[in-house]
């Protein structure tokens, strides 16, 4: 696996800053927006201009914020997983992201009709683009293909993988996502009011809302065959998963959570486990109104009052969007290999419309199946389940 975040530019570094209680929450540094002194952000405190140099990409590039995050994290995975040639296995890459090469139109689309030195990013506008740079970097020429399903985007990636593999339609997958900070979408969670001015609260009766963040990461799936022949070290086995959609609204969760409920149900169907099997959840937790009810809400529809230890980390890197169920998938292997429940960081009061409390101190704890929640505008829910490299063998 790889990742770079607000916490960290490598895996090692990610893992550090989680054990070490070390969020990246900030004023944004390297956009330019009219917000940047009332809202917070989980800003990656590299400028492009040093993204590119790290790349060694030449000044031509048309390499967008995103496209650039997507290449070091995934080429950290491919490198994680000891891969120095993509043959003899059928490689495919499913990559996710939200912002697409948003952040660089916005910065030239003005400059279009009369600078044709900047023109080349017209053709890097489309999401698909950072999708394709990822491949060329990583020299994948088979199966490549994009997902944009919002803030699940990569855990539906994840997914999708995982039955690409399961069919025997490839041998092995490259899955994640990647999205950067950008007017855009600062401007459009500003105008729905659910940006909030300090460290977001998950799941606390007095959240004012989620701090955007910028990430990229991404996981090597293989099947038991290529890990047998190739003697490698398993991480962790995705174990399960589900996608459902509650159909409420275009950027709401249904206030029962019957989308979440759906995704958490076939998430464990998949897997073959019962919902008293799960150690821990890395649920979505965005520090919303909507969604912490909703979620909470889903957890009992499940869990019932044997509802297992959970927190969000989303005060760790703010929430990254489309690259937030790949983010969230790597915290989620920490914990397998670590034995380490996360803090849910900033919560002082319970929430009145149930009994939940998330964890709220590092915890030491041998877990074997730890279930992550990521839920996207439109009501695309999604849930993966991930299971000690020893259980399965």
């Amino acid at each position: 696996m790889g990742i770079v975040s607000a916490i960290g530019n490598t895996v090692e570094e990610n893992l550090r800053s989680l054990v070490e209680l070390k969020p990246g929450i900030s004023r944004i540094e390297n956009l330019h927006t009219v917000h940047k002194d009332v809202i917070r952000v989980g800003e990656i405190k590299r400028t492009n201009k040093e993204l590119a140099k790290y790349l060694n990409l030449a000044e031509d590039n048309n390499f967008t914020r995103t496209a650039m995050l997507g290449v070091i994290a995934a080429r950290e995975a491919v490198e994680n997983a000891g891969i120095t040639a993509m043959d003899p296995w059928r490689t495919g890459l499913v990559s996710a992201t939200s912002v697409g090469g948003m952040d660089t139109t916005e910065r030239y689309f003005k400059e279009y009709p009369g600078n044709e030195a900047v023109r080349r990013y017209i053709l890097s506008h489309d999401p698909g683009d950072s999708t394709h740079k990822i491949a060329d970097a990583l020299g994948i020429r088979g199966f490549i293909t994009t997902i944009s399903t919002a803030c699940s985007s990569a855990a539906n990636a994840i997914m999708l993988g995982a039955r690409l593999i399961r069919s025997g339609e490839l041998d092995r997958v490259i899955v994640g996502g990647t999205d950067a900070l950008s007017k855009f979408t600062i401007n459009g969670f500003k105008t729905l009011m659910i940006l909030s001015d300090a460290e977001n609260t998950p799941f606390d009766r007095d959240r004012k809302g989620l701090n955007l963040g910028e990430a990229a990461a991404y996981l090597v799936l293989e099947p038991e065959a290529a890990i047998k022949a190739g003697n490698k070290r398993v991480l962790a086995y995705l174990s399960g998963y589900g996608n459902a959609n509650d159909a409420y609204h275009q950027t709401a969760s249904s206030e029962n959570g019957e989308g979440a409920t759906l995704a958490m149900e076939k998430a464990l169907q998949v897997a073959g486990l019962l919902p008293g099997d799960i150690n821990y959840i890395n649920v979505h937790g965005t520090a919303t109104g909507n969604n912490d009810l909703s979620e909470g809400r889903a957890l009992i529809n499940i869990f019932g009052d044997r509802v297992p230890p959970f927190s969000s980390t989303k005060p760790f890197t703010g929430h990254t969007l489309a690259a937030a169920g790949a983010i969230e998938a790597v915290y989620s292997i920490f914990s397998l290999q670590q034995g380490l429940i996360w803090p849910n960081l900033n919560f002082r009061n319970p929430m009145p419309e149930f009994d939940l409390l998330p964890e709220t101190t590092l915890q030491k704890k041998e877990i074997r199946h730890v279930l992550s929640n990521s839920f996207g505008f439109g009501g695309n829910c999604s849930t993966l389940i991930f299971t000690a490299a020893h259980d399965l063998h």
